[in-house]
């Protein structure tokens, strides 16, 4: 059998899943953690400290300005010096500033510190997303990215409980359990950094685990189309593709409501009768297994059915209409039902949808251009909890930003129906010779 059969490729493929994905989950499952526990902290913040729905809301959602800014530029450092050292430099930092957030002492300490984690975390995750189109071609991203997709899940589910024991140390050597929760997750941030450092390689053929041609098989398969070394006279190619606009678009509307609803959940829960910050943790983070389901359903279902497109709109609509039905009932258990089932459906659609990204960039044009549309995706994420905590300020009720999350979902079911067009469109198109500058 020769060397690079499928057999052999498979193989390889399963190692390099073995040996990466617990350490890119980690770095992910700690992101998570130390930009969603403020969510855990927001009664006690305005209790302690008087931060204001409205004023937790920008704060919650300023952290996606900084690292939207810094998106580009950090996938541009990334490409030059390699995952290994730039994904531990960005732990280190964003652990150091999640730390601090302990010192918070009112609304601009709250803005500020918000702002450096931004940046300080800025281009984790297209960091992320760049190391799987370097070890894995585009047969197993999906279920790749599905699997990295399960840290956060893992998160909510771990991390709230967690979270909301740490907060119950409140008063513990004459700390708040906001400022307990903040120093022990930040600090654990840190040593992860260390951990990256140690056991990721930058590329396949910088692992000691792989032979020679283990390595050249990974990178030849992974291979896309051939990319320029410079963004000087690409910029179009980067930025400007219709279905690279529409990716990004779809996105941004994706991470407002997931953002609107997820930086609210603790207190949404605790508004449908849950008590106690150990048992708000433990209602919370058990949503987290809906997230779950939907990381690992969706790529096995796409691994029988494939047509990436359609599940997306698929998981747009459905999840539109759970949190629609969130409006139309009081029911309890209804409520917590239909919070599960948005969940599964807006986190599900994923995996799927960085797969299509992936497809259509590679080198340099997939460091920036995936860098861009999570860029884009984090404008959704600073605008969606900053508008429900407006509206849920003005207006007194739950009601008002829940509208404004179902019509923003109505929108991106309508993007996700374009992207499908789009994509079949360009797949039935005969392919047209790209110049590439500076290749």
């Amino acid at each position: 059998m020769p060397f690079d059969s499928e057999a052999q490729h498979a193989a390889v493929t399963r190692r390099a899943i073995v040996r990466l994905l617990p350490v890119l989950g980690l770095a992910y499952f700690m992101s998570y953690v130390d930009r969603t526990n403020v969510a855990l902290a927001k009664t006690q913040l305005e209790a302690d400290i008087g931060i204001s729905a409205a004023a937790y809301g920008l704060g919650a959602g300023v952290f996606f300005i900084s690292y939207a800014l810094l998106e580009v530029p950090s996938n541009l450092v990334l490409y030059r010096i390699g995952a290994r050292a730039w994904i531990a430099r960005i732990a280190v930092t964003w652990g150091l500033v999640s730390a601090a957030m302990m010192f918070v002492q009112g609304e601009p300490s709250f803005y500020l510190l918000r702002f450096a984690l931004g940046a300080a975390e800025a281009g984790l995750y297209p960091a992320l997303m760049y190391t799987v189109t370097l070890w894995f071609s585009q047969r197993y991203r999906v279920k790749v990215v599905g699997l990295i997709y399960t840290a956060p899940a893992l998160a909510s589910i771990v991390g709230a409980p967690a979270g909301g024991a740490l907060m119950g140390l409140d008063g513990a050597a004459g700390l708040h359990g906001w400022q307990w929760l903040f120093l022990v997750e930040g600090l654990v941030t840190v040593a992860v950094g260390a951990v990256v450092w140690f056991a990721l390689p930058s590329r396949p053929q910088d692992a000691r685990w792989l032979s020679a041609e283990e390595a050249a098989l990974l990178s030849e398969r992974a291979a896309g189309a051939p990319s320029p070394h410079r963004l000087r006279g690409n910029m179009k190619l980067a930025f400007g593709r219709p279905v690279v606009l529409v990716l990004a678009a779809v996105y941004f509307v994706n991470q407002l409501v997931a953002s609107a609803v997820g930086f609210n959940l603790p207190a949404i829960v605790e508004g449908l009768g849950v008590e106690g910050p150990t048992n708000i943790g433990l209602v919370t983070g058990s949503i987290g297994v809906a997230v779950l389901a939907g990381v690992l359903f969706f790529p096995w279902l796409h691994g029988r059915i494939g047509n990436d497109t359609g599940l997306i709109v698929l998981c747009a609509v459905a999840g539109t209409a759970a949190l629609a039905g969130f409006l139309f009932t009081d029911a309890v258990a209804a409520r917590f039902t239909l919070l599960f089932v948005a969940n599964f459906f807006l986190m599900g659609t994923l995996p799927m949808f960085w797969s299509v990204a992936m497809s259509r960039m590679s080198g340099l044009m997939a460091a920036v251009g995936l860098a861009f549309i999570n860029t884009v995706g984090l404008l959704g994420g600073f605008f969606g909890p900053f508008v429900f905590g407006m509206l849920e300020e003005s207006a007194g009720s739950e009601s008002a930003p829940f509208v404004f999350v179902v019509l923003a979902g109505t929108v991106g079911a309508a993007l996700a129906t374009l992207l499908r067009y789009l994509v079949r469109a360009q797949d039935r198109a005969p392919a047209q010779p790209q110049v590439l500058a500076g290749v």
